[in-house]
């Protein structure tokens, strides 16, 4: 097999070497405890603080406003549950999310339901993007929370979250956004775009796997996550993941660094893998092509099922995705390209590929040339090609 091109970024990521030297000293010499009073302790302390204001830096925070979680669904777990026992207390026991938000949000919501709470979950478009005015006209007197990702997942379509958080500030409705994929694609700023709750992953932007942060808006107080101990100013004990943390930060700076030159850079790589795989017949693409991630291309190939060719890509030496890594074990159709309408036999042909920042022309290169003639072979076995192909 020749070089893995590796086109499922969204995933994850590699570790990059600014961040894996950054986090050495922490995994071997300066291991202390950052709760303790002692000099590694207290340089342990040093670092974490360091990429609190790293963090923060990068989404125009203020430091105490950034906290420290496993990852992304943690952080999410914390803004949706944690929101809703806080204002329950008020009778605010309503929650506003969309029909193609990522599990760890959808799951949230259906396990508050079974609490009692109530959730209106708002339709997107038929290239995959919220409304604001149906975020607006669902807004009720107990609405708690309304939380709506800043770019999906599987399609990559960027929702007006400015928009959206502009009309919770007026009704005065806390608003918060999962931006795990928008991270180090997008330019944000919490306070211009009006996000009082935002979650983020360290390894979908080159830092490990096992680390998050939620940026909590000053002002707002939610259930502690877990009880314990005093780090993350009280709100969520466990000693801290110390290495990982400074990774976090130090990606968090790396990925801001340049970011508008690095999006114009995998724009083109996207348009062009977009264009040449749209060349094969009987294609169609996934969420707008406009305010769309630029990492992400999701295509959908009639008369083949995805598995099949995500095997077949794998032999060839292409990692890609079907949809969402998180749901890889699962037979059923993605619930994001149904909820833009997709039917099943369609849906389930999809293509999910994620650029990042290591891919190069030549990966664009081997994917264009082997991935129509992978569907081709596929399309050559399956009944289902054959008839489309008779009737078209």
């Amino acid at each position: 097999m020749d070089k893995l091109v590796y086109l499922d970024n969204s995933a994850t990521t590699k570790i990059s070497e600014s961040v894996l030297s950054a986090m050495m000293p922490w995994l071997t010499e300066q291991y202390g405890n950052p709760s303790s009073l002692y000099t590694i302790g207290r340089e342990a302390k040093a670092a974490i603080d360091h990429a609190r204001e790293q963090v923060a830096a990068a989404i125009g925070a203020k430091p105490r406003e950034i906290f420290f979680t496993g990852c992304g669904t943690e952080s999410d777990n914390w803004a949706i549950k944690g929101t809703a026992h806080r204002l329950a207390q008020r009778g605010k026991k309503h929650i506003i999310t969309s029909v193609f938000e990522h599990h760890a949000v959808l799951h949230s919501c259906q396990a508050l339901e079974k609490e009692g709470f109530e959730v209106t979950y708002l339709p997107v478009d038929s290239e995959g993007y919220v409304n604001p005015a149906d975020v607006e006209k669902a807004i009720r007197p107990d609405t708690a929370l309304v939380t709506i990702m800043y770019a999906n997942n599987e399609i990559g379509t960027i929702q007006p979250i400015k928009e959206i958080g502009r009309i919770c500030r007026e009704k005065k409705v806390w608003f918060h956004t999962d931006a795990v994929q928008a991270i180090g694609n997008v330019r944000i700023n919490v306070e211009e775009e009006n996000i009082d709750m935002l979650s983020l992953s360290g390894h979908k932007i080159h830092a490990p796997k096992g680390v998050g942060a939620l940026y909590i808006r000053q002002g707002i107080f939610l259930d502690n996550f877990m009880d314990g101990g005093a780090q993350e100013n009280r709100r969520r004990a466990g000693t801290e993941n110390l290495a990982s943390i400074v990774g976090l930060g130090q990606a968090m700076e790396d990925a801001h660094q340049g970011l508008e030159e690095k999006a114009a850079r995998l724009t083109a790589l996207r348009d062009r893998l977009m264009d040449g795989l749209l060349a094969i017949p009987h294609t169609r693409l996934n969420g707008g092509r406009d305010n769309r991630l630029c990492t992400n291309v999701n295509i959908s190939f009639e008369g083949i099922e995805g598995e099949g060719l995500l095997l077949w890509l794998d032999m060839s030496g292409i990692a890609a995705s079907s949809g969402s890594a998180c749901t890889s074990g699962s037979l059923d159709p993605s619930h994001v390209l149904l909820a833009i309408g997709l039917p099943h036999g369609i849906a389930h042909g999809s293509l999910r590929l994620s650029l990042g920042r290591y891919n190069t022309d030549e990966d664009v290169d081997k994917a264009l040339e082997v991935i129509p003639a992978v569907v081709e072979k596929l399309r050559a076995m399956s009944p289902v090609w054959q008839r489309i192909a008779q009737n078209s």
